[in-house]
């Protein structure tokens, strides 16, 4: 069968296949299998295909979750598998999906993952584990497909789906990808899934932990694909605007802007300020920097992660909005007031080096 796309993977006599909405690992011998796919998946499994399969934009919910099979047997037939199969669904391009491979000492491993849509949305639907989350809307799915040319036992398979998914949440710290409930650092989204496999070939290998030779493979094969995948969405891209980030954390411009217009001293509206902070944080890059530098702090402080010598949070804060404003002022401005720092409802090193920075910012466009 001719596909559209084939691609070279690390263990003999298996390919990566994409063809229209599918993109599916298939193999000549039985790949034994563990999983969290939704069709087929769960224990311990013998396939000869592993497939992702997106649901075409105007599918619609109701059709999928009314008979999510029929979409899999359609999109099945469409690369001539129809029996013995596992699969999972996304609702990102498949065409979007990342590879990594590397083999070291005969060990050899391939990772696909999927998580970008057209419209790059895998940011809008990220979530931390453990918090408070409404279901209602649930795309942009993290698929990972793991393949590992080796022999590991079926405790170091099941123990390579921990040592992956570690991999996959690292890839979004280091992305800074952030919940969509509550702007907190994200671990996954709400409907990731994920397929480990393996050749059986070779010596058994029992340990898949992430100090492991295997799981030293499985994690950066896992967290390279992961991050390439994400980074193809372009709301997601590790370069996008400070202004993006700030959104994703739920402290968008014109909250803090409505915050910072509460200080009377500043004799500003709202609207001029956050307009004038817009275009600082765009072309100003000590600006951005100054603000990036307190929105991380403010983090730490949220998470108890302060060392003791911040324990007077309010002094600590004040000196540290005026370092700021020290290293980017020509004269000497008036000092904030208990009141307007009463007034504005921000954690303290937000408050203070952002209304440091709005003093001078305003200042300089007087002069």
């Amino acid at each position: 069968m001719t596909f559209l796309k084939e691609f070279t993977l690390e263990a003999k006599g298996t390919k990566l296949v994409l063809q229209e909405n599918v993109l599916a690992v298939l193999s000549e011998e039985p790949l034994s299998t563990v999983s969290s796919a939704f069709y087929n998946g769960g224990g311990i499994k013998k396939t000869r295909g592993i497939l992702n399969i997106e649901v075409p934009k105007n599918y619609g919910d109701g059709n999928l979750h009314a008979d999510p099979d029929v979409l899999v047997a359609d999109s099945s037939k469409k690369i001539g598998v129809q029996n013995g199969f596992i699969s999972m669904v996304t609702a990102a391009c498949v065409r979007n999906f990342a590879l990594a491979s590397k083999r070291v000492d005969g060990i050899g491993v391939s990772v696909i993952a999927t998580a970008a849509d057209d419209a790059g949305n895998t940011c809008n639907f990220a979530e931390a584990s453990g918090e408070e989350m409404n279901t209602h809307d649930i795309g942009g799915t993290i698929n990972i497909i793991v393949l590992i040319d080796g022999n590991p036992t079926e405790s170091c398979l099941v123990g390579n789906i921990i040592t992956a998914t570690e991999a996959k949440t690292a890839a979004m710290l280091e992305l800074d990808i952030r919940s969509r409930y509550t702007g907190d650092v994200a671990t996954g989204t709400i409907t990731d899934a994920i397929v480990v496999a393996e050749t059986g070939r070779g010596e058994p290998i029992v340990y898949g932990g992430p100090a492991s030779p295997l799981g030293q493979l499985v994690g950066y094969c896992t967290k390279k694909a992961v991050k390439e995948a994400i980074a193809k969405g372009k709301e997601c891209s590790p370069h996008r605007s400070l202004l993006s980030r700030l959104d994703a954390r739920h402290l968008s411009i014109r909250q803090l802007a409505f915050e910072l217009s509460k200080a009377k001293s500043l004799n500003v509206d709202k609207q001029e300020l956050a307009a004038l902070f817009s275009q600082l944080i765009r072309e100003d890059a000590v600006f951005a920097s100054a603000v990036l530098a307190a929105v991380k702090l403010n983090e730490e402080f949220e998470k108890g992660l302060l060392p003791p010598q911040f324990s007077d949070l309010k002094s600590v804060g004040r000196d540290f909005g005026a370092l700021l404003s020290k290293q980017n002022c020509t004269r000497p401005l008036q000092t904030i007031t208990d009141a307007d720092a009463d007034a504005v409802g921000l954690p303290p090193f937000l408050k203070f080096a952002l209304l440091e920075l709005a003093k001078n910012a305003l200042a300089r466009r007087e002069n």
